[in-house]
């Protein structure tokens, strides 16, 4: 570590911000153009944008709006029993009750702050206590009084480059996926929902079916398979990982959240419940419709309960399977058929009765020529992103500690 080096409480550097939330009653405060973040963004490293947005006159009454490169902090919250949250805003934002916006002074840079506060991250999370109704919560002074590493500016600025080159690199990578599934649900919507497919133009259509068309069972054409239930199960932190409905998002798995089974115990008791590349995983609790498709990274890895593993059969294929799941009218009949009052859920027993129009055998292959190119590229940027992102956790600790010269 360098000898200009000084540490200090983080309160005599940084003041702490609170949210809160507009009345929902006042529909004057709801539905405008700013970002309105909750617990449930705070897994995104930067924050461009909210499931729910306030208006000016929202932002004024209730919360509170702070600038681009504002470091925000979960400090309520079951997430805090896990891990501790930090984002950077990529814009202006407002945000709720379980958050804290940290205001360094001139000697801190926010970005410095952002990627400090990441070293930390696992040690802060230990000093979370529990606040009432089971949940979480992390007490002011502890941030107030956590020790805060102060380089001079430049060495803080040197830190904070090198380490946002790597998230300015995922960043793109995850424009460009974007614009990659942009393009294949463009594609399948033309095709498949709004029924402009080649040739469409002499093509019959019979009770807004074209002709040629077959409206065919799921279990004809989807091979499934629900996870087992393991809640009550004897977990290790070593074995087999299994998905979590809590571990992904759309494509995403994040494996360093999960448990393990050991390796002999699956061996002669879950083998079948084993996943392969390219399989299709969906959610089946709480928010339907995640798709996660199986790379070769994720491997060895096995399905868990509230979570359904889906394989193309018959006439079916891979990635128009993956379209149709999320594009197609799958959700929309899984929600139809979902039962539970505090959450909805569907499993095989609703499967089973769902069907699919399927477009001749034909059109299904074209589909699949003209997407596998983009799905590919979307496999290779999320490898990318990965490996981007495991080499700048393994830089983070020894730039903090003055391993690395600047």
């Amino acid at each position: 570590m360098s000898f200009r080096w000084r540490t200090v409480p983080m309160g005599d550097e940084v003041k702490f911000r609170s949210g809160g939330t507009p009345s929902k009653s006042e529909a004057k405060y709801w539905d405008g153009e700013i970002p309105w973040v909750s617990s449930g963004e705070m897994t995104q490293r930067r924050i461009y944008d909210t499931e729910l947005h306030v208006t000016e006159e929202g932002a004024e009454n209730g919360t509170r709006l702070v600038p681009e490169n504002t470091v925000l902090v979960v400090v309520r919250g079951m997430s805090l029993a896990k891990e501790f949250r930090i984002s950077l805003t990529g814009r202006p934002v407002t945000f709720n009750q379980d958050l804290k916006a940290l205001q360094p002074s001139p000697k801190i840079d926010s970005g410095f702050l952002f990627y400090y506060l990441q070293s930390q991250s696992h040690a802060i999370r230990d000093s979370a206590t529990d606040a009432s109704h089971g949940t979480k919560k992390l007490e002011s002074r502890v941030l107030e009084t956590w020790p805060l590493l102060v380089p001079d500016l430049t060495e803080q600025y040197a830190i904070r480059n090198i380490l946002s080159a790597y998230d300015d690199l995922i960043e793109n990578n995850r424009r460009r996926i974007q614009l990659l599934e942009q393009a294949a649900r463009l594609l399948y919507k033309e095709w498949f929902v709004h029924l402009r497919f080649p040739g469409h133009e002499h093509v019959k259509i019979k009770d807004g079916v074209p002709e040629g068309w077959e409206k065919k069972p799921f279990p004809d054409v989807v091979d499934f398979k629900e996870g087992p239930g393991l809640r009550n199960h004897q977990y290790r932190d070593q074995g087999i990982p299994f998905l979590n409905i809590r571990t992904f998002n759309d494509d995403e798995i994040d494996l360093s959240k999960t448990k393990c089974i050991d390796e002999t115990e699956v061996a002669s008791k879950y083998q079948h419940f084993l996943l392969d590349v390219d399989d299709h995983v969906v959610s089946s609790s709480g928010t339907l419709g995640r798709v996660v498709t199986i790379r070769k990274c994720h491997l060895p890895v096995m399905l868990n309960t509230s979570l359904i593993r889906m394989r193309p059969k018959g006439v079916m294929r891979k990635w128009f399977l993956k379209a149709y799941l999320k594009y197609g009218n799958f959700i929309d009949q899984a929600t139809a058929m979902a039962t539970g009052a505090a959450q909805l859920n569907y499993g095989p027993a609703h499967l089973k009765v769902m069907t699919v129009l399927m477009p001749n055998t034909q059109l299904i292959e074209l589909f699949e020529e003209h997407v596998s190119s983009s799905y590919t590229q979307i496999k290779l940027l999320l490898d990318s992103n990965l490996q981007l992102a495991k080499a700048r956790d393994l830089l983070l600790p020894r730039l903090m500690n003055g391993g690395i010269p600047l």
